[in-house]
């Protein structure tokens, strides 16, 4: 068992988890920003912070079974990693054709680089694992 944390580090997780958790809804919603990874950085942040909140993501019917999932065989399913990769390189182009600034063109593809190559080496499954 982990040792108990500091009540300040606590909070800081606590907080960090739900702005996370924030970012994955948002991210889930709107292309160019990933959720995945915000939803399992906000289910570890809360599994330290508040197991009562972490069990709460668990449980839910949409975001629990890819946490599991990830804890269980530190993998996503492809089709989720096949929707990330294709929404980063959607943005990518929608803001290359709408933005008229060189500099930010010329840097756009080595920006877009890194999220790519983050989810080029997550390993990934052909679906979601089972949890019971």
């Amino acid at each position: 068992m982990a040792e108990p944390l500091h009540p300040l580090a606590r909070f800081a997780l606590l907080g960090l988890g739900l702005i996370c958790l924030g970012l994955a809804c948002l991210g889930f919603a709107l292309p160019g920003l990933p959720g995945t990874p915000f939803l399992l950085l906000a289910a570890a942040c809360l599994a330290r912070s508040s197991p009562r909140l972490h069990n709460r993501l668990l449980a839910n019917r949409v975001f629990g079974p890819l946490i599991a999932n990830w804890q269980a065989t530190r993998s996503i399913p492809r089709r989720v990693k096949q929707i990330a990769i294709l929404s980063v390189l959607a943005a990518g182009g929608l803001s290359m054709a709408v933005i008229d600034n060189t500099a930010f063109r010329l840097a756009l593809p080595l920006l877009l680089s890194v999220p790519l190559v983050i989810l080029a080496r997550l390993r990934e499954t052909e679906t979601v694992a089972a949890t019971d």
